[in-house]
């Protein structure tokens, strides 16, 4: 599932008209490599929650065909945040375990890396990365495959394989933080994790925008064949 209802307010004005993973990068869409980086680690079926004006989203991806993926689509007429946007899709995921991806990161993570499943005594597994220089802050510490509490060094990467029994209290349209659950594992010592060292970046602000937007031209030119 790729979280793409949100307004991108920080970035306004670029997102008074443009859904924020539809902003370019390279020439290409956000959730447009994102949906590539699904389909190369071999993940057939993408869901997509849409709230803000998620009709370019649908417009552009349609039913996933032309990027070898099936693509179906939960509307939100109003915004339900991460959680709730995840409660409202539960029905799609026939109660097996998915793979989470928020709509505004870019990365060269490899999602084949992912398990199929958190393993137990874990009831969700995060993807964590170093805190960079623009964030005051980390989320969480990490040891030995567990996350173990809130704060540094790393911070969450919006990418997540959960699953649905963890939200089927909220099905009923709440609007809520996937962040509440995730505290709560903490506690329970129930969240699993596993530790990147590669390209991220969230696109949170215009300077993050603009930075990815370097990022994606300097990986373009350099997948480019040498003469």
């Amino acid at each position: 599932m790729i979280l793409a209802a949100g307004r991108g307010t920080r970035l306004a004005p670029l997102t008074d008209t443009v859904p924020k993973p539809m902003l370019e990068l390279a020439g290409t869409p956000l959730i447009g490599h994102q949906v590539q980086a699904l389909a190369r680690a071999g993940i057939q079926r993408i869901i997509i929650n849409l709230h803000h004006l998620g009709d370019q989203i649908e417009t552009y991806l349609g039913n996933g065909s032309n990027f070898g993926v099936s693509i179906e689509y939960s509307k939100e007429s109003t915004l339900l945040e991460t959680g709730g946007g995840i409660a409202r899709a539960l029905p799609f995921f026939n109660n097996q375990p998915f793979c989470l991806l928020n709509g505004d990161i870019f990365t060269n993570f490899d999602f084949s890396t992912l398990p199929p499943a958190p393993h137990p005594p874990h009831r969700a597994h995060i993807v964590l990365t170093p805190t960079p220089d623009h964030r005051a802050s980390g989320d969480f510490a990490y040891t030995q495959g567990t996350v173990t509490s809130r704060g540094e060094p790393y911070v969450y990467c919006g990418i997540a394989v959960l699953l649905p029994e963890l939200f089927q209290a909220y099905a009923g349209g709440t609007a809520f933080s996937f962040r509440e659950i995730m505290f709560a594992l903490i506690h329970q010592q129930q969240l699993g994790a596993q530790i990147f060292n590669g390209i991220w970046q969230d696109i949170g602000s215009i300077e993050q925008y603009r930075a990815a937007q370097t990022t994606a031209a300097t990986l373009a030119d350099d997948r480019q064949p040498k003469i």
